[in-house]
């Protein structure tokens, strides 16, 4: 029993771990993206991007996960998207907001000194950012950075709540079917495992930026 019910819920461990993955994917260059849109001088590009950013982040996941599933189909009639496709989609929008102020944070704790003698020397503005800014921006980001990808971890179990199958949508099964409540208590093993390797992994990423001290 104890196998067949691992083997289940690491079924499950499979789609919330591809959800993981894509979420970061998609989400850590649009969030760069977003950052750079809600610093433009142009008022026309700035306030929409804020605007999104304050609603994406004063709003539940939950509440866009269901409007982003349901919304189309409710409002215009048009066809659902997919599961999975639907919480990939509401996913990547909540998290690049969430990074584009993490990285927006990073990029203005940059001293504008820096950037004026990059200038003084001759660099282009691409060429101040990828080799002054960037550097800098990387080394002050990971501790936010992991705190938020480590709460996706967590958060990919809202996905249920459309119906996309993983680890706990498995584990909730077993109630329903056999009335039993430990596999639904096992799967903290397997978010702790997860967790635990991230936490590993960005540790040795801080301990090899530590040489560049800010």
């Amino acid at each position: 029993m104890f196998w067949s019910v691992t083997l289940y819920l690491l079924e499950g461990l499979m789609t919330t771990a591809k959800l993981f993955f894509l979420t970061l994917l998609f989400s850590l260059p649009l969030g760069l993206i977003f950052s750079f849109a809600s610093r433009s001088k142009l008022h026309i590009i700035r306030w929409p991007m804020k605007t999104l950013i304050w609603i994406i982040r004063g709003t539940p996941l939950l509440l866009q996960l269901i409007v982003i599933y349901y919304g189309p189909g409710l409002l215009f009639g048009w066809d659902l998207l997919p599961r999975f496709s639907a919480a990939l989609l509401a996913f990547v929008i909540n998290y690049s907001c969430y990074f584009s102020e993490i990285y927006r944070g990073g990029i203005e704790g940059v001293p504008r000194g820096q950037q004026e003698a990059g200038e003084v020397l001759g660099m282009t503005k691409s060429q101040i950012f990828f080799k002054v800014t960037l550097l800098q921006v990387v080394k002050r980001i990971v501790p936010p950075m992991s705190n938020e990808i480590i709460t996706l971890v967590k958060d990919t179990s809202l996905a249920r709540v459309i119906a996309v199958y993983e680890i706990i949508f498995h584990a909730e099964s077993y109630i329903k079917g056999a009335g039993l409540i430990w596999p639904l208590l096992y799967t903290a093993v397997f978010y702790l495992v997860f967790n635990g390797l991230l936490t590993l992994f960005f540790n040795w990423a801080e301990k090899k930026l530590s040489y560049f001290r800010v």
